[in-house]
């Protein structure tokens, strides 16, 4: 707290007025990532300028958008709700057909993608060409999975998509293996 409290020019109590801890400053850098990055996505018109706009917030905000993956499939990540996602959910639906729900591994293809690339471009100081044509690599991968997918000849490797799985829904969002973000400590869920 007392780093925060020299990086942001103030004192430390000054920091604990507005922040009980460390993890309710990086809850407080994730919702307001979140809601940049959906600012910076949602008057696209389709998944294709989604993607390109995704990729270029992430690009020009490495450090908040790092800090908004970091343990992103556990508590209190998990169940924050996911504008963006959800968004580019919806998008994938419109374009492939079917609704939101119907696509939820597609979705999390489409996304890992996008993430990928951008956390590669990140971590790997990617420049010039090399970053350029990791952007368009990206995007043209994500057009071939897609009319792979409109033409229904998209394969599915191991299992169906768990009903226990739900991914950018907030409060209702859990990772299929009974940890619901509604589950009160004490309470016992029955695994399948």
């Amino acid at each position: 707290m007392r780093a925060v409290a020299k990086a942001a020019g103030t004192t430390t109590p000054t920091v604990y007025e507005r922040y009980r801890d460390r993890d309710d400053i990086l809850r407080s850098l994730r919702k307001q990532t979140r809601t940049d990055l959906f600012a910076a996505i949602r008057q696209t018109r389709d998944l294709h300028e989604i993607i390109q706009r995704y990729l270029e917030f992430a690009l020009e905000h490495p450090h908040a958008y790092e800090v908004l993956f970091d343990g992103v499939g556990k508590s209190p990540s998990l169940h924050e709700p996911w504008p963006s996602f959800n968004l580019m959910r919806h998008r994938l639906a419109e374009l492939v057909a079917g609704t939101a729900k119907e696509h939820n591994r597609l979705m999390l293809a489409v996304w890992s993608l996008t993430h990928g690339t951008a956390m590669l471009i990140i971590r790997g100081n990617f420049e010039g060409a090399l970053r350029n044509q990791t952007i368009h690599a990206c995007v043209d991968t994500i057009d071939a999975v897609l009319e792979s997918a409109k033409s229904k000849h998209i394969a599915h490797s191991g299992p169906q998509w768990p009903s226990t799985l739900i991914l950018g829904a907030g409060k209702d969002s859990r990772n299929g293996n009974g940890n619901e973000a509604g589950n009160r400590k004490g309470s016992k869920r029955k695994r399948r």
